[in-house]
């Protein structure tokens, strides 16, 4: 597969246009940001760690029946995907209280819900990705009643299996966000699945092995992407 042109270029990740159209290779940067952007950085071989641990999950999340953007891993930094139409939808997670959530309503972090939330967020980092719900989706256009099932149906799918897989490794899936596509009139799983797009926290001492560190300036965040990817790969 040969690499061609950027096509496009967001906060952590670079497209690049293949010689086959129906492919792009993904290439994960270092560049760290939060809070929509306000924050900026550099965490060391970032990138690194998110292309393998992303492979990861994204195998086996395929194996579950969970159709992906993936198709392999091709460097350190580099996984082929497929060209999907990405939907401006994040969708969110939450199994616990933390970050947004209990800034907005008061709800103290760590605390367990007594229902597993589902939140969209309008993908616009112009109007910092507001929240809205399936009304707004119609409105917008951004996906249709059919399409808005599925990724609800995947979702939930993807967060049962996380959550286990994460258990295994000794670690709490607290929350998450996902992004999908559309490819030749399916929904695909696209994006990434990491620490910079999950809240995980060491079950029973509760420490923080993700994006937070970077965020609220906690220090030895290679230190803890590196676990993570350990745990990953075991």
């Amino acid at each position: 597969m040969e690499k061609r042109n950027k096509i496009y270029e967001g906060k952590a990740k670079i497209i690049y246009s293949t010689d086959d159209p129906e492919y792009v290779i993904q290439y994960f940067k270092d560049d760290a940001t939060a809070f929509n952007g306000a924050k900026k950085g550099s965490v060391t071989d970032k990138g690194i760690f998110n292309n393998k641990i992303s492979t990861k999950i994204f195998e086996f999340l395929a194996g579950e029946g969970i159709p992906t953007h993936f198709v392999k891993n091709l460097s350190d930094r580099e996984m082929l995907v497929k060209k999907v139409e990405i939907i401006q939808l994040e969708t969110v997670v939450r199994n616990k209280a933390a970050g947004s959530f209990s800034r907005n309503y008061g709800v103290k972090e760590g605390e367990l819900l007594n229902a597993t939330i589902l939140e969209f967020c309008y993908k616009r980092d112009d109007l910092n990705d507001p929240l809205i719900n399936d009304t707004h989706i119609k409105v917008l256009n951004l996906a249709s009643v059919d399409e808005l099932q599925k990724i609800k149906e995947y979702t939930y799918k993807v967060n049962e299996l996380m959550s286990k897989f994460f258990k295994n490794l000794n670690l709490e899936l607290v929350d998450f966000k996902l992004e999908y596509g559309r490819f030749h009139g399916d929904i695909l799983l696209a994006d990434e699945i990491s620490p910079d797009t999950c809240r995980l926290w060491e079950l029973g001492t509760g420490e923080k092995l993700d994006k937070d560190r970077f965020r609220h300036d906690l220090g030895n965040i290679e230190d803890a992407y590196q676990e993570v990817l350990n745990r990953v790969l075991s």
